[in-house]
C-alpha cells in the first residue's frame, strides 16, 4: 500500500462546481501526514490546461497526485462525441503523473427507471473508455455511489457491475461509506473483489446517524486495511468526509482525520 491521501470532496462535494481550488487543497494536505490527493477535475482551475504547473506545485509541497476524479453520464449506448473528447483530454492530462489513475464515478440519474439497460450502457461505455486509457498507459477505476437514484447502489446493482466490468482494462474503487449506505458490508465487498481493486476511498457511515466522522461509524476500516495488505495492494487509500462539520470546516476536519488515521490505522 502506498499510504493515505485526501479526496477533494471533503472540501467541495459537488463534482460540477468549478473552482480554482487545488492550491488550497495541496497546501492544507502538505500540513498533515497525508501524502497524496484525489481531486475532481472541476477544481483544477488554472491547472486544467497546464499539468506541468500542477506537477511543480505538487512537488514543491511534497504531495502526489493519486487520481483525478472524472464523472460521466454514459447513459447512451455509445459515448457521445463530447464524452469521448472529455475522456481523451484527461487521459492525456493524467499521463503527466505516472501512477496516477482516473477515478470515474457515474452520474446519478433522476430516477432508476430502465435500470438494467442504463447500467449496461454505463458499464459498456466505461469499459471502452478504460480500454483507450489502458492503451495509453493510464488506469481507469469505476466508482459507484449511493444516493437514492444512483444506478449502482445495492447488492443487486453491484452484481450487475461486477458482471459487466471488463477486468482486462478497468478496475473498481470501493468507497466504504457508499457501500455501507447501500446496505452492504464494506469488508465483504473488498474481500470478494480484491483482484479488481487498485484505488480505495474511505469515509464512515453509521446505520443510526448516517455519514459520520471517520472512526465513529460502523465500518471496520482496520479489517479492510488488513485484507488489502494481505493481498499486496499497491494503491492509495483516499480519505474523505461528508458530515455537516466537513461542509462547514473542511480544513479542521482534514486535520482531525489526519490524527485518527495516523494514530489508529497507519502507525
Amino acid at each position: 500500500m502506498k499510504g493515505f491521501g485526501c479526496h477533494s470532496s471533503t472540501w467541495v462535494l459537488d463534482y460540477d462546481k468549478e473552482l480554482d481550488f487545488v492550491d488550497h487543497i495541496i497546501d492544507t494536505v502538505s500540513e498533515t501526514k497525508f501524502k497524496s490527493i484525489d481531486v475532481q477535475v472541476a477544481l483544477l482551475g488554472k491547472y486544467t490546461d497546464n499539468p506541468k504547473a500542477l506537477e511543480e506545485k505538487l512537488l514543491s509541497k511534497g504531495v502526489e497526485l493519486a487520481a483525478l476524479t472524472l464523472p460521466f453520464d454514459w447513459f447512451g449506448k455509445e459515448e457521445t462525441k463530447e464524452e469521448k473528447q472529455r475522456g481523451d483530454f484527461y487521459i492525456e492530462f493524467v499521463k503527466h503523473f505516472p501512477g496516477a489513475i482516473l477515478n470515474t464515478p457515474s452520474r446519478v440519474g433522476k430516477d432508476r427507471e430502465n435500470l438494467y439497460e442504463t447500467q449496461k450502457n454505463i458499464l459498456n461505455n466505461a469499459n471502452k473508455f478504460a480500454e483507450r486509457a489502458y492503451e495509453e498507459g493510464v488506469q481507469v477505476s469505476f466508482h459507484p455511489a449511493s444516493p437514492p437514484t444512483s444506478f449502482f447502489r445495492t447488492q443487486e446493482d453491484y452484481d450487475v457491475m461486477f458482471n459487466y466490468l471488463d477486468s482486462n482494462y478497468i478496475s473498481y474503487t470501493p468507497d466504504a461509506g457508499h457501500i455501507a449506505m447501500g446496505g452492504m458490508d464494506p469488508v465483504k465487498i473488498v474481500q470478494d473483489n480484491i483482484p479488481l481493486i487498485k484505488h480505495v476511498h474511505f469515509k464512515d457511515h453509521s446505520k443510526i446517524n448516517g455519514w459520520s466522522e471517520l472512526g465513529t461509524g460502523d465500518i471496520n476500516f482496520k479489517r479492510i486495511i488488513e485484507i488489502l495488505n494481505e493481498n499486496n495492494y499497491q494503491g492509495w487509500i483516499m480519505i474523505e468526509e461528508e458530515t455537516e462539520e466537513a461542509a462547514k470546516q473542511p480544513d479542521v476536519v482534514v486535520k482531525k482525520i489526519d490524527k485518527y488515521v495516523h494514530s489508529e490505522l497507519y502507525k
